[in-house]
C-alpha cells in the first residue's frame, strides 16, 4: 500500500505544484511585510495572511490530485501488488458486470463535487 501512495504522490505533485505556484505568482509580498510591521510573528503572518490567499490554489491542487488518483488506473495497476485498490476493484468488477457499489461511489464523488461548487458559489455571492 505504501508503494501505491508514493507513486500517486510522485505523479500528482507536479499538478499540485503548478496550481499552487500559479496562485503564488500574483501574491504581493507587501501584505506579509505589512502584517509583520504591525507586530505579527512568522506563524501568525502565515496563517492570517499567506494561507488565506494561497488556499484556493491548494484546494484546486488537492481536488485535481484526487481526481487524477481516482482515474489513474495505470499507476495503480503497476504498483498495487497484492493490494486491491478502488480503481482495481472497479476494473475487475466491470469484467463480470457492474456492481451497484460502483454507481454509489460515482454518485458520491459527483455529489461531493457538486456540493463544493454550490458552497463556493454561495460564499462568492456573500462576499460580493
Amino acid at each position: 500500500m505504501k508503494t501505491i501512495v508514493i507513486a500517486h504522490v510522485m505523479f500528482n505533485i507536479a499538478y499540485v505544484t503548478v496550481t499552487v505556484r500559479a496562485r503564488l505568482a500574483g501574491f504581493e509580498r507587501s501584505l506579509e511585510e505589512a502584517a509583520q510591521d504591525l507586530g505579527a510573528g512568522p506563524w501568525t503572518t502565515f496563517w492570517k495572511v499567506t494561507f488565506p490567499v494561497i488556499f484556493p490554489g491548494i484546494l484546486a491542487g488537492a481536488l485535481l490530485a484526487f481526481a487524477l488518483s481516482i482515474d489513474d488506473f495505470v499507476i495503480t495497476n503497476f504498483n498495487a501488488g497484492a493490494v486491491q485498490t478502488f480503481p482495481l476493484w472497479v476494473y475487475g468488477a466491470v469484467k463480470v458486470g457492474i456492481p451497484p457499489q460502483v454507481f454509489v461511489m460515482g454518485t458520491m464523488i459527483f455529489a461531493g463535487g457538486a456540493l463544493i461548487a454550490i458552497v463556493n458559489i454561495v460564499v462568492q455571492r456573500r462576499k460580493a
